[in-house]
Formats: C-alpha cells, sequence, structure tokens
C-alpha cells in the first residue's frame, strides 16, 4: 500500500523536473519568434473597447509570450512516456508500477490532455500571427463540443457511465443524457480557463485542483488516475516556478484546454466509475474556476438587464484589480481559496 502510494505521487516529482529543464528551450523559443499578440488590448461584447481591462493589461500582451502551457502538457507526456517506454525495456516490478497509462483509468484523460492541448496551440498560433484574436469563438466552441462529444459517448457507450453519484444519496439514473451532460461540463469548465488573466494565478488554482483529484483517486484506490493528476501538478509547479511575477510567459490556450478538458474526463472517471462523487465534488474543489465564468454571466445578464455594469470588469478577479487590489493580493488569496476548497473536497471524499 505505501508503495503504491509512493509510485502514485512520483511522477509529480519526475516531472516538475522535466518542466523545469525544458522551460529554457521553450522561452527561448518564444522569446526568439516573438510569440506574443502584435496588437494588444481587448474589445467587450457588444463591439466597445474593454478600456477598463486594455488599462490594465494592454501593454503586457504585446510584451509577455504566450503559448507557456506547452511546458505543462510537455513536461506530463515525456514522464508518461518514458515510464511506458521503461515498463517496456526493464518489465521488473518497479518500472511497471510506475507506468501509469491504462486503458481502464488513464487513456480518456491522457487523451484529452492531447487534444486540448493541440485546439489550444492552434488558436494561440493564430492569435500571435494574425490580429483577430484566435480562432473565431464559434469554432473553438464546436470543436469543445465535438470533442466532447466524442469522449461523452465513450463514457456511455465503452464504459457503460448511466448515472451520476450524488453524496450521501445514491445516484442519479440519467441513462445515454449522460453524452449531453458531459459536453455541458465540459463546456463550463472551459469556459472557466478566463481566470488565466494574472501572473501566477491559474497554475495556482489549477494545480490546488488537480492535487485534490489526485487525493480522491486515491481514496478509491485509482493509482494510475491518482499518478496521471499528480504528473499534471508537477508539469503545473514548473510552469508556475517561471509564471510567479513578473511572468517569463502566459498558459494561454494551449495550457488551459488541456487542463480543462483533462479535468473534464477525470472529474468523470472519479465518478461512477470510481464509486465516489467525482462530478458533486467539482462544485467544491472547482470553486475558484466556477467563480470567475459565473463572474462573466452575470455580468452579461445584469447589463442587458440595466444598462449597467454588476463589476468593474469581469471576470471577478480582474474586477479586484480594478478597484485596487495589487495583482499579487488577487493571486495569493485566490490560492488561499483553492487550497481551502481542495482539502474540503477530499475529506468530503473521504466520508461520503
Amino acid at each position: 500500500m505505501n508503495f503504491t502510494l509512493l509510485f502514485s505521487i512520483t511522477p509529480a516529482i519526475v516531472t516538475f523536473v522535466i518542466g523545469i529543464l525544458i522551460t529554457p528551450i521553450v522561452t527561448h523559443f518564444l522569446y526568439k519568434h516573438h510569440v506574443w499578440k502584435k496588437q494588444g488590448g481587448k474589445t467587450a461584447l457588444g463591439g466597445k473597447i474593454a478600456e477598463v481591462f486594455n488599462e490594465l493589461k494592454g501593454e503586457h500582451e504585446t510584451k509577455t509570450p504566450r503559448m507557456g502551457g506547452i511546458v505543462i502538457w510537455a513536461s506530463v507526456m515525456i514522464t508518461l512516456i518514458s515510464f511506458y517506454v521503461l515498463s517496456l525495456l526493464l518489465p521488473t516490478s518497479f518500472f511497471t508500477d510506475l507506468d501509469f497509462l491504462t486503458r481502464s483509468q488513464t487513456l480518456i484523460p491522457t487523451l484529452a490532455l492531447i487534444a486540448g492541448a493541440v485546439i489550444g496551440f492552434l488558436n494561440d498560433f493564430y492569435d500571435v500571427t494574425h490580429k483577430g484574436g484566435g480562432l473565431r469563438l464559434r469554432v473553438r466552441l464546436l470543436l469543445i463540443l465535438s470533442l466532447s462529444a466524442i469522449l461523452g459517448w465513450w463514457f456511455y457507450t465503452k464504459l457503460g457511465v448511466t448515472a451520476v453519484n450524488i453524496p450521501f444519496d445514491g445516484s442519479l439514473e440519467i441513462g445515454w443524457l449522460i453524452i449531453p451532460f458531459f459536453m455541458f461540463l465540459t463546456l463550463c469548465l472551459y469556459a472557466s480557463g478566463v481566470i488565466d488573466g494574472i501572473d501566477g494565478l491559474s497554475g495556482g488554482v489549477f494545480a490546488a485542483i488537480f492535487t485534490a483529484y489526485a487525493g480522491i483517486a486515491i481514496v478509491q484506490s485509482q493509482y494510475d488516475l491518482a499518478a496521471f493528476c499528480a504528473a499534471v501538478v508537477g508539469g503545473i509547479l514548473a510552469f508556475l516556478w517561471y509564471n510567479i511575477p513578473p511572468a517569463r510567459f502566459w498558459m494561454t490556450e494551449t495550457g488551459s484546454m488541456a487542463l480543462t478538458l483533462s479535468l473534464a474526463t477525470v472529474v468523470f472517471m472519479t465518478d461512477k466509475l470510481g464509486d465516489g462523487n467525482g462530478v458533486s465534488l467539482l462544485l467544491v474543489v472547482g470553486l475558484p474556476l466556477v467563480v470567475p465564468g459565473l463572474s462573466n454571466v452575470l455580468q452579461i445578464l445584469y447589463r442587458n438587464w440595466t444598462g449597467k455594469k454588476l463589476f468593474r470588469i469581469a471576470p471577478l478577479h480582474h474586477h479586484f484589480e480594478a478597484i485596487g487590489w495589487p495583482s499579487y493580493k488577487v493571486t495569493m488569496r485566490y490560492w488561499v481559496v483553492s487550497i481551502m476548497c481542495a482539502l474540503l473536497g477530499v475529506a468530503i471524499a473521504a466520508v461520503a
């Protein structure tokens, strides 16, 4: 048991070291090829210039490289492939235990990570080579919905998932509706990617969430899934090492999309399949992700209803900046909330 737990968290250390080692290569490439926006600033919904955001962030958008998320998914994939190859070349119990690529637990999260990374990379590439701001929203949504539909179909037809567990109260049987439900969940998590906007913020929040789900997977004895989550945490921490203010690069879509898509699959893997409550616990563990997306929705609804803004700027973390909070204070307080939510989520998983 103790050794199994050790093998589950080892990928975090290995991925962190690999991430630290490859970051100078990645940053050299990003700075050499000027991988940042050629024109700063954003346009708000309705076509107006987002004056508050541009005052806060506009200048930095043309000076800070994008695609920093490459460090995260590249270090995870290098670790995963290395362990897999070692288990084939040296089939001893030590290396076979280190290998965490399994069809039953980590294949789907790994494929989701890769797919999200590729789609996000295409968006970021278009963003830095054109003035239009990346792929159009409708194109990104179509890609996300198509991918999530395939994954939802796999959960339903291949893994037999037809219900969502409810903490302390059994499960809710929804049959084939599990497919659109997974699509909705994935879309919500993708929308939460707006949290990437302050140095160190998204990295700290995602690290806490994946750490929590690693703990939840361990509670369910899904040790390979826990190892995958741990590997992601290691990659995020390596990214965060260089993203702490002043950031050497930003995560952007190639990182946030990879993380949100793989997180959606991890959430499902720790629900009915793990005899746990992964979906319900997302409301607790993922609260720091839910709030930014929700603040965007509230801003839009309130403005359409009253003609005024509910927040000075949405999402909420930028509102705090706009009212005078230093960015580091916003980041640190989000980290504190993320850690508390993660601890609470794992505690509930242990008793529910």
